[in-house]
């Protein structure tokens, strides 16, 4: 900073503000300490100015699965919100493994960083409580609570999964099995509960919940190869899957496999609208859910947070899901 100051003709502390408070420089000073620092090579010791303003510019953000494109435009939206404020986001997956969820918790708070966007594998994740003792802000991401400590953002997922049923009931569909993934995972038992409350509104209709091991593509694909190679009498006519990622898997294994004993085209949709979901060989409907808007909102809360200190009011946002009709479930696969 010495150097940048020798050159740029300013004091220490006016290269301090050009890169800390830029609107306390002169705009012609500000160009000078620029050219300075691009002409040098500069680059500040962002560790050593964490250690004496004792937090950093970056929140920590930690999902379930990054592979999952549903978080990863979560993760653009926060990214965007963060950058308008000047803030990085320090992104993590925890991959449904409790170890490595307390590993990022630890690594964020050793980083200092403002706050965190968490989508905990449970509500009673180890390492909440000691964050929220020690005053660092969290707001859960995908994650519904009331608990007065945290801030949260989510899509009322029991309407979405109700919502899907219906739309398949309405094209007259009555064998539905719901692909469900992990019955642990909060979202997946807020959707089948959805889709139980559809089906339990028209008494010829029935509802076959299949879990899988995960919400991929490939537990997808075996599920629909499965469904496929079923007797005719056993087949459903209409399939729920509980993400996009099982949805596309499904339709790939229901075109591929099996198709001599298929009697009758399999209404499908899948949970997230993700960004292929329009793209695949037959259009997939799916609930779409406001996955940037999730983010941003999530940045939003952990800065209103960070601004209010220790006694902020706990904000809690609910988004409705909207159904998204494309061939697969109107002409079905």
């Amino acid at each position: 900073m010495r150097e940048v100051a020798l050159q740029a003709g300013v004091s220490v502390g006016t290269v301090s503000n050009a890169l800390n408070s830029p609107e306390k420089v002169a705009e012609a000073t500000l160009q000078r300490v620029q050219q300075a620092i691009e002409s040098l090579g500069y680059v500040r010791n962002d560790a050593a100015r964490q250690l004496r303003a004792g937090t950093s510019r970056s929140i920590g953000f930690i999902v379930l699965d990054v592979a999952n494109p549903f978080f990863t435009d979560v993760a653009r939206g926060a990214q965007a919100a963060s950058a308008e404020v000047g803030l990085n986001v320090l992104l993590g997956t925890s991959d449904h493994d409790p170890a490595k969820e307390l590993a990022y918790l630890d690594l964020f708070e050793q980083q200092r960083v403002q706050g965190v966007l968490f989508t905990p594998i449970d509500t009673d994740a180890e390492g909440l409580d000691r964050l929220h003792r020690r005053g660092v802000p969290i707001v859960l991401v995908d994650h519904p609570t009331e608990d007065p400590r945290f801030c949260s953002v989510a899509v009322d997922d029991v309407a979405g999964g109700e919502m899907a049923v219906r739309h398949l009931l309405e094209q007259g569909r009555r064998r539905i099995v719901m692909l469900a993934g992990p019955p642990g995972i909060r979202q997946v038992a807020q959707r089948t509960e959805g889709a139980r409350r559809a089906v339990a509104a028209v008494p010829d209709a029935r509802l076959e919940v299949l879990p899988t091991p995960s919400l991929t593509v490939l537990e997808g694909r075996a599920a629909g190869a499965a469904l496929a190679d079923r007797a005719p009498q056993d087949q459903p006519d209409a399939v729920f899957a509980a993400n996009d990622l099982l949805a596309v898997g499904c339709l790939q294994g229901l075109s591929l496999m099996g198709r001599p004993r298929r009697r009758e085209p399999v209404a499908l949709i899948g949970y997230d609208d993700i960004d292929f979901a329009s793209a695949t060989v037959v259009p997939l409907s799916s609930i779409r859910q406001p996955k940037e808007l999730l983010g941003r909102t999530a940045v939003e809360l952990l800065l209103a947070q960070v601004a209010g200190g220790p006694g902020a009011r706990a904000v809690h946002h609910v988004f409705q899901p909207e159904l998204v009709v494309r061939e697969s479930s109107t002409r079905g696969v």
